[in-house]
């Protein structure tokens, strides 16, 4: 991995302490020109009652990797970013393990951004496909 991929890595990791992606064990493993890339284990901290991933922890997982992306690739520096919408479409359950969210960009406009974010399992078969849409606020 190249210095400037740590960097990036390592400022999304850093940024997460003392918030919900810490309390959900979300780490920052990969990024590339268009893509960022998280895991989360499957855990029971992350089931719900009946012992499988809980669709409220995917989401969260897939906001908090799409909004991470929207300020790497906007700048988080000038904008701050706000997820305004998010849908979700659960496809499998999962026990245990760990999830990998991808953020793609579809749509970057100036204001509003569109991401897909895909959660799979350690196969890579789908567990989870988002959308998120973020917006860019100016920094006053």
């Amino acid at each position: 991995m190249n210095e400037h991929k740590e960097k990036i890595l390592s400022v999304c990791n850093e940024i997460c302490k003392n918030t919900l992606m810490e309390t959900l064990d979300i780490t920052y493993v990969d990024v590339g020109e268009n893509f960022l890339l998280a895991k989360m284990p499957v855990t029971p901290r992350v089931h719900q009652p009946d012992g499988v991933l809980h669709g409220g922890a995917s989401v969260a997982l897939a906001e908090s990797v799409g909004s991470a992306a929207s300020y790497i690739f906007l700048d988080g520096q000038k904008f701050a970013v706000r997820g305004i919408e998010i849908a979700a479409n659960h496809v499998k359950s999962i026990k245990e393990g760990f999830v990998y969210a991808k953020a793609s960009i579809l749509h970057k406009g100036r204001t509003t951004q569109l991401w897909e974010i895909k959660i799979t399992d350690e196969e890579g078969q789908l567990i989870s496909n988002c959308k998120l849409t973020t917006i860019a606020l100016p920094r006053e």
